[in-house]
């Protein structure tokens, strides 16, 4: 029993197997191994010892509550539903019971009866309700109420880590990852065993950018109950994040083996193994997710999202049959509505494709933040700041290393291309699109909270200029290997190009252009995992691309030669041209594999990961031609940026 509290629930039921040895109609033995096996998240192997237990002792309530909890798990639900009951008239006061007959009755699909039973365990523990009321409130978005009734838990038993869990979510509901930080670490040292708050924990840490901690908080947590899917997921999740592919594909499996009904791991190992080029068995793992969740539309999107994957008929025709009829969540019907447009663009029916798109970003565009006259204001705060005369001031007083190859310019204009030609060099590292310029931003504008970026870089002494460019080799030393160069193919650094010219000198810069209707309808109808809210509404994207042009000619005006423009149609009509121009600007001599980059094996997180383990091709060049008539609108906002380009 202190082994289960204690948290070592795999302990504790190998103790009682082996005891059980020896007394084998113990039905004390048999309730409490029963139980470490629900602990461990082992409900198919803990009936057996509960069914034992409840046919040799039928009055004992707590082996038929376990035992009708193992059938619930199990989806067993009218013997769950038979056993509970039993239990219930056993035990008349206990509130526990109670709720899990409640889940069983929901599950059943008998609302009335559970909510019934669920006032009573509720009135049998008040603050068991109140938990599940505070869990209620902040589900709906009622924040303030949910920390309301948390703290009053809390002024009454200060040790209800329940409630400081709650707390810690509402913390994150406002960013304030510090202080959920605090509540989680206070709740696990009164409940070392509360691995819910662990994996919470290793949440936490990751939305801090201190990705070392998640994974070791998520690796505790696996420690700490090695049977439970979700830990070995989030671990898997964790270890991806920092790069380390194949422990994160075992832990993935590890996952899996312990229990196949995992969706979300699925998916997860879908989008690892397509990162790794393995993308066979990737379309295996997302077809494993789409059986166990039929509607589970994000799995639809990265099988589009693969871009060289294509539906079926009948496939396609599923998922209409899926938005005509099914009841599916907002962001199921979004991640769908993107499936279908992808599929009609592939089948050559463009009008409906486009239609389908733009439901799907109308249906988009309310659920992100994006304020376009905000995005104006602050570039031309920077262009202000960052003035020929502030830059030739601070001029050679950044860090000297020239490791760094930032590739900046609008999503979907060709950067990964560029990336996987660089990091097919022998000193080139590719690494991915890192936040870490935005990290460097953050940190600076905290060190003046009374004057943000970009007007705190006027406050920078001469040695600060280095400092930042240091502090951003060290940020993204966890993404290198040994090689002397690697990329930062982030686009959304193209506000920055200022401060990374005078926090790294010796950086190569390249903007990736594409034409401008390419570029603006690739990212319209691109569903982007996060970042880019600009990018689901046409006008907005229209004017987002003019203030990104109109950022580039100043950098150009007060940086002269400073950034390369790179344009994917010049390299695909002369690949070796502009790779030899790409190569000379990072000052790297010629290497033959660079023009085979799709031979190269590494892994690619971006959209693109898929096309650039082809050979160039013209295929992608004015593909907005399609969409002509449904692109007037952004045609018309961006005017004369479509001079010199393709008609």
């Amino acid at each position: 029993m202190d082994l289960l509290h204690g948290g070592d629930a795999a302990a504790a039921a190998a103790i009682c197997g082996t005891a059980l040895l020896a007394a084998p109609d113990n039905v004390d033995l048999l309730t409490l191994r029963g139980v470490a096996l629900l602990a461990c998240r082992r409900p198919r192997d803990a009936l057996e010892p509960l069914q034992r237990a409840v046919e040799r002792a039928p009055r004992f309530a707590r082996a038929r509550e376990n035992y009708g909890q193992a059938l619930l798990q199990t989806a067993r639900l009218r013997e769950s539903v038979e056993q509970l009951q039993e239990a219930a008239r056993l035990d008349p006061r206990s509130e526990t019971v109670r709720m899990k007959l409640g889940h069983a009755l929901a599950s059943l699909g008998a609302g009335e009866e559970a909510d019934a039973v669920f006032e009573q365990a509720f009135g049998l523990a008040p603050d068991r309700g109140l938990l599940a009321e505070a869990g209620e409130h902040l589900r709906e978005g009622r924040v303030q109420e949910c920390e309301r009734i948390c703290r009053e838990l809390l002024a009454r038993r200060p040790d209800e880590v329940n409630a400081l869990r709650l707390l810690a979510k509402v913390a994150g509901e406002s960013e304030r990852w510090g202080r959920a930080e605090r509540l989680l670490l206070r709740a696990l040292e009164r409940a070392p065993g509360f691995h819910d708050a662990r994996l919470d924990l290793s949440r936490v840490y990751k939305q801090q950018d201190r990705l070392e901690d998640a994974v070791r908080s998520a690796a505790e947590a696996v420690d700490g109950n090695p049977h439970n899917p979700n830990a070995h997921y989030l671990h898997a999740s964790m270890l991806a994040l920092t790069g380390r592919y194949q422990e994160a594909l075992a832990a993935y499996r590890r996952a899996l083996d312990i229990s196949a009904f995992h969706p979300a791991a699925w998916v997860g190992m879908g989008h690892l193994l397509k990162t790794l080029g393995r993308t066979e068995e990737g379309i295996e793992a997302y077809r494993r997710a789409i059986e166990q969740r039929p509607n589970f539309g994000e799995v639809y999107w990265s099988l589009a999202n693969l871009k060289t994957f294509r539906f079926s008929a009948g496939e396609i025709a599923d998922i209409e049959r899926r938005l005509a009829e099914e009841p599916l969540d907002e962001d199921a019907r979004v991640h769908f509505l993107f499936t279908l447009g992808k599929a009609r663009e592939d089948q050559g029916e463009y009008a409906r494709a486009f239609g389908a798109y733009a439901e799907a970003c109308a249906l988009q565009r309310p659920r992100v933040a994006y304020d376009p006259v905000e995005t104006e204001v602050i570039n031309e705060r920077i262009r202000n700041v960052f003035s020929a005369d502030f830059l030739a001031r601070n001029a050679g007083l950044g860090c000297m290393d020239p490791a760094p190859i930032f590739v900046v310019g609008l999503p979907r204009s060709g950067s990964t291309l560029i990336e996987q030609i660089l990091a097919s060099h022998s000193q080139v590292e590719g690494t991915a699109e890192l936040p870490d310029v935005g990290r460097v931003i953050a940190a600076l504008s905290a060190r003046h909270p009374g004057e943000a970026y970009p007007e705190a870089a006027r406050r920078l002494e001469a040695s600060g200029w280095r400092e930042l460019g240091e502090s951003y080799l060290e940020r993204t030393r966890r993404h290198r290997g040994g090689l002397p160069f690697f990329t930062d193919k982030n686009p959304n650094n193209f506000p920055s190009v200022g401060l990374i010219h005078l926090m790294l000198p010796n950086a190569k810069i390249i903007d990736a252009r594409r034409h401008p209707l390419d570029s603006c309808f690739g990212s319209f109808k691109q569903h982007f995992a996060h970042g880019q809210a600009f990018s689901y509404d046409l006008v907005e994207i229209g004017e987002y691309f003019l203030e990104y042009r109109r950022m580039m000619r100043h950098w150009q005006a007060v940086l002269p030669g400073r950034v390369l423009e790179l344009r994917y149609e010049d390299l695909v009509r002369d690949q070796e041209g502009q790779t030899r121009r790409l190569l000379a600007h990072c000052g790297l001599p010629w290497e033959d594999a660079c023009l085979r980059f799709h031979e190269t094996e590494r892994p690619v997180r971006t959209a693109s990961s898929e096309q650039v383990r082809l050979p160039i091709y013209s295929s992608s060049v004015n593909h907005w031609r399609h969409f002509r008539a449904e692109l007037a609108p952004l045609i018309e906002i961006l005017g004369e940026e479509l001079d010199g380009w393709d008609p």
